[in-house]
């Protein structure tokens, strides 16, 4: 059910070396394309990536937080092109949360890899750095990467008694 599927999804970032099937990567790459998207224009890019030497690559490509890269076996670079959609972040993070969710129901690991708006130490646009690592044209602005592999270890599901319920407003703030 999806209710155990949203307590149970929890970000990976330490993964095995065992290969993703081609069929689990379809069933992921489904559930980003099957996201809603602004007026259906279904307008977000992926770039899937198994490459052992570019996946080390992207995970150099901003100051910290990507350095679980190198050890996935698939990254999924999550692109939107700003003048085609002015929700393709909107757009691009659905998808994404899809591909993450899919994941675990796979029973595979995953984590969010944010890109957009992050930089190296020396200020050069982590942007830049995927689009040079992986050929993306200039048009496509690029949101993250989601680093999916088999889990090196379980994560207990997340704990109900901790929900900010008090975040919830009704009728008004």
């Amino acid at each position: 059910m999806l209710k155990d599927l949203l307590l149970k999804r929890r970000s990976h970032r330490k993964f095995t070396a065992d290969d993703i099937s081609q069929d689990a990567v379809q069933l992921i790459l489904r559930a980003a394309l099957l996201s809603p998207s602004s007026k259906s224009k279904r307008s977000w890019q992926f770039v899937v990536v198994e490459d052992k030497l570019d996946l080390e690559k992207l995970s150099d490509s901003k100051a910290m937080g990507g350095e679980f890269l190198k050890g996935c076996k698939l990254g999924v670079v999550v692109c939107g092109d700003a003048l085609e959609n002015d929700c393709w972040i909107e757009d691009g993070s659905i998808a994404a949360y899809g591909m993450l969710l899919q994941a675990e129901e796979l029973g595979l690991g995953a984590c969010w890899c944010q890109i957009h708006k992050r930089a190296l130490p020396d200020g050069t646009n982590a942007e830049e750095v995927v689009r040079g690592i992986l050929d993306i044209p200039e048009n496509q602005n690029v949101l993250c990467i989601v680093g999916i592999g088999h889990k090196e270890t379980e994560r207990k599901p997340q704990n109900e008694d901790k929900l900010k319920w008090e975040n919830v407003h009704l009728n008004k703030y």
